[in-house]
């Protein structure tokens, strides 16, 4: 009995890994299908308020689709050609960047201290550092290739959604599924409503902030402190590292020091205290796990991979949990609060 189970277990863990290969390997066509799923996600909440208030199924789809459109023409309107005059300018900043760099080496050397700035500057690659806002929204922007593709799948994923349970439900072998896939619904539609609502609030406190206070690209930088909200524990933090070398090498130290304890206060304010109030006790993950799928769907799907590693993780967490066999493995991505309880 034993080798059986100890072979049934590496046969599962080859599947796994099989699957896995296979879903990168095709991440060109997962990755589109996948935000469409959490476009759907986002967006069901207003088109089912629309269809309660009376409104022609027709009619729903529409007025959410223009308004979406719409939304995304204005960011991009409003980005303009921000991101291509901060990469044609990127190496006057890393120029800048080296001034201030050479003048701590200086102005340390005076006291004693010895910092080891070239061997710095090439494990700390400024410009880099700052290129990477633009490559993040020019990988996001070359989804636009398949905005066909994501716009027609989001348009027939809306309207099915208010008819897919009833179907699961009918269909032979699934009705005992039903109540586990509308967990799963509710959870992620939950999340995904309440981080993109927060999100946005982050994004516009960062460009009103950053306006007021005169750092160029203002737009740019709330764009990816709205993207990168979407990653858990660290995105707050890559968000401001841009935009607070931009403000030196702009406006100097004073006004970068600045910049960052906005990005600190907000982070505090709306990830520590408004955040929590907001959506409850939690996901239900412990931090290392949160931190682990960040790196796992990263590297699985890339950037995408990783704004969507919450959602994603917790999904595989009550899949995991409806099943005797694997109910372990979801209790190892939980916090453990509750297993004392569990096991009463």
């Amino acid at each position: 009995m034993e080798n059986r189970q100890i072979g049934y277990s590496f046969i599962v863990m080859a599947s796994v890994v099989i699957v896995l290969a296979g879903i990168k390997s095709a991440s060109e066509i997962v990755v589109p299908f996948l935000l469409s799923i959490f476009l759907t996600v986002i967006l069901s909440p207003s088109y089912n308020f629309f269809r309660k208030k009376g409104f022609p199924d027709f009619l729903s789809l529409s007025l959410v689709i223009g308004i979406f459109v719409i939304f995304l023409a204005l960011v991009a309107k409003l980005l303009g050609s921000s991101v291509q005059d901060f990469s044609s300018n990127i190496d006057f900043y890393q120029q800048q960047l080296l001034v201030y760099f050479h003048s701590i080496e200086s102005f340390s050397s005076d006291f004693g201290i010895v910092l080891p700035l070239d061997e710095l500057s090439t494990v700390i690659n400024s410009k880099q550092i700052m290129l990477f806002a633009t490559g993040l929204l020019q990988s996001m922007g070359s989804m636009v290739t398949n905005g066909f593709v994501i716009l027609f799948t989001l348009i027939f994923m809306l309207l099915e959604s208010n008819h897919f349970i009833k179907k699961i439900s009918y269909a032979d072998g699934l009705k005992n599924s039903v109540t586990h896939i509308q967990e799963i619904l509710s959870k992620i539609k939950e999340y995904m409503v309440l981080k993109a609502i927060i999100s946005l609030l982050t994004g516009f406190i960062i460009w009103i902030a950053l306006s007021i206070i005169g750092t160029e690209y203002a737009f740019l930088w709330a764009v990816l402190a709205f993207i990168l909200n979407f990653i858990p524990n660290i995105g707050s933090i890559i968000a401001a590292v841009p935009a607070v070398l931009l403000t030196l090498v702009q406006l100097g130290v004073f006004s970068s020091v600045a910049v960052g304890i906005i990005y600190i206060a907000v982070n505090i304010i709306v990830g520590s205290i408004i955040e929590p109030k907001v959506m409850g006790k939690g996901l239900g993950l412990s931090t290392l796990v949160v931190f682990l799928s960040l790196l796992f769907w990263g590297w699985l799907l890339g950037a995408v991979g990783m704004l969507l590693s919450i959602p994603l993780t917790i999904m595989v967490k009550i899949a995991l949990d409806t099943n005797e066999n694997t109910k372990w493995i979801a209790i190892l991505l939980g916090t453990g609060d509750n297993i004392e309880e569990q096991n009463k």
